[in-house]
C-alpha cells in the first residue's frame, strides 16, 4: 500500500445523494415501499442457487484469495462472513450477490490465475465498495437501485426512469472503482483490473492504457454505457479522483451526464429543466420589459402563479453552447416564439428581445433556421431581425 498518499475515504457521489434525495421528496409512496428489503426467503434462495450453480471456495484450498479479501475489508472498515464462489461461465469478470449484513462474491472465468497481489486486492476492493455503499445508513442506496430495477422490469417504464437508472449505475461503478483503489492503495491496480478483465490478458500496462485514456477522452463525448462507464472512463475517473483533481466535479458532468438534452433527462434533469424554464421566462421577461395581458396569459399556461411572486431571472451562461444540446436550444427558442405569437400587437418587440437572448446562448443560427422553418419567414426578414439585435446588443 501507498503510505506516502494520504488516506483516502469512500463516501456516496453526489448523484446517489441526489437521486436518494428526489425519491424521499417527490417519490415518497413508492420510497416507503422500498424500505421492506431483502426477504429471508430471498436470501435463502440466493445461498442455493450459489451452491448449486457454484463452487464455493474454501480458505483452505485458497488462502490468497482469502487473505486478499480480508485486507480489503481491513482497508474498507468492512466486518461481515464472506463466501466466495467460482462460476462456471468462462467470461473474465466478479460480482457481488447483496446480502445484508453477508459478502457473497462470485467470480467468473480465469480471473483469479490472471491478477497479482495488487490487483486482487483492487478486484476485492471494487465488489465489496458494492456492499459498502448498498449498506449505508438504512440501506437508502441498495433502495434507490432496486426502485429502479422494479420500474424498469415493467416495458412502459418511462425514459426518464431508464436514464436515472443508467446513470445511478455509472455512478456507482465508478464509487467501486475508488474502493478497488483504496483496497489496493493506488490507482493503477484498479486500471490493470479493467484493462485484464476487458482483454483477458495476463500482464498490461496500466500507465499505459491511462495514457491512452487521456487520448480518447480529449474527443470530450459522454459516456454511452449502460451499466457500466466506458473502461478508458473509468480508468480516469479514478485517477482523478487519487490525485485530487479540483475539477473533478466539472470532469465527471462532462463525461457521464453530458450537455443538458431535453431528449434524454433523467429525473433530476427533469426537475432542473422545469426550474430552468422558469427562470429563462423570466430572464425573457427582462429583456422585454413590460408585457402585455395576452402574454402574461400564456406565461401562467405554463406557470399559473408565475408573476405572483418574485421571480429571478436565468443566468444564461447556465444555458451556454457547451451546457444544453441542440435539442434544448431549440425548446428554448420555442418557448420564446411562444410569447411572441400570444401578443400579434408586440410581436415585433417580443421577437427582439429572443433574437437578443438567442445571440447570447450561441444559438442564433438555430433561431434564424427556426424562423424560416416554423414561422414561415424569409431569409432576408430573418437575417434583418438578428442585424436589429446585434445593433441592439
Amino acid at each position: 500500500m501507498n503510505e506516502d498518499h494520504p488516506p483516502k475515504s469512500l463516501t456516496p457521489l453526489d448523484y446517489h445523494d441526489s437521486v436518494v434525495a428526489h425519491l424521499r421528496s417527490v417519490e415518497r409512496h413508492v420510497w416507503e415501499w422500498s424500505a421492506s428489503g431483502v426477504l429471508a426467503q430471498e436470501v435463502g434462495e440466493i445461498r442455493d442457487t450459489m451452491l448449486r450453480d457454484t463452487y464455493r471456495l474454501e480458505q483452505v484450498g485458497h488462502p490468497q484469495v482469502f487473505e486478499a479479501c480480508q485486507t480489503a475489508m481491513t482497508r474498507l472498515g468492512i466486518d461481515a462472513p464472506v463466501t466466495l464462489y467460482q462460476a462456471n461461465d468462462g467470461t473474465m469478470n466478479a460480482s457481488i450477490v447483496y446480502v445484508p449484513g453477508e459478502i457473497h462474491i462470485v467470480f467468473f472465468g480465469p480471473i483469479l490465475e490472471k491478477l497479482d497481489h495488487a490487483e486482487m486486492l483492487a478486484l476485492m476492493g471494487h465488489e465489496l465498495s458494492h456492499y459498502l455503499l448498498w449498506s449505508i445508513g438504512e440501506g437508502e442506496h441498495y433502495r434507490a437501485g432496486r426502485l429502479f430495477d422494479h420500474a424498469l422490469s415493467y416495458p412502459d417504464a418511462k425514459p426518464s426512469h431508464r436514464e436515472t437508472a443508467r446513470l445511478l449505475n455509472l455512478h456507482t461503478e465508478l464509487f467501486a472503482d475508488r474502493g478497488a483503489a483504496i483496497a489496493a492503495g493506488a490507482p493503477e491496480p484498479a486500471v490493470a483490473v479493467l484493462v485484464k478483465v476487458m482483454t483477458g490478458l495476463t500482464n498490461v500496462d496500466p500507465a499505459a492504457y491511462l495514457r491512452q485514456a487521456q487520448e480518447v477522452e480529449a474527443a470530450g463525448a459522454k459516456s454511452q454505457g449502460v451499466t457500466h462507464p466506458e473502461a478508458y472512463l473509468r480508468a480516469r475517473a479514478v485517477q482523478l479522483w487519487w490525485s485530487g483533481d479540483p475539477d473533478l466535479s466539472h470532469w465527471l458532468e462532462k463525461h457521464l451526464h453530458g450537455p443538458l438534452s431535453i431528449e434524454a433527462l433523467d429525473l433530476l434533469g427533469q426537475a432542473r429543466l422545469t426550474q430552468m424554464t422558469r427562470a429563462f421566462l423570466a430572464r425573457f421577461m427582462a429583456e422585454l420589459g413590460e408585457g402585455s395581458d395576452e402574454i402574461t396569459t400564456q406565461l401562467r399556461a405554463m406557470f399559473p402563479d408565475f408573476g405572483r411572486q418574485e421571480e429571478v431571472p436565468l443566468d444564461l451562461t447556465e444555458i451556454g453552447v457547451e451546457r444544453i444540446d441542440d435539442a434544448t436550444r431549440d425548446y428554448f427558442i420555442a418557448l420564446m416564439f411562444d410569447l411572441a405569437m400570444a401578443d400579434a400587437d408586440a410581436a415585433d418587440a417580443t421577437m427582439l428581445a429572443a433574437a437578443k437572448i438567442a445571440a447570447e446562448i450561441g444559438a442564433t443560427e438555430r433561431f434564424s433556421g427556426a424562423l424560416r422553418r416554423d414561422l414561415k419567414w424569409t431569409k432576408a426578414r430573418s437575417d434583418k431581425l438578428v442585424a436589429q439585435a446585434t445593433k441592439a446588443a
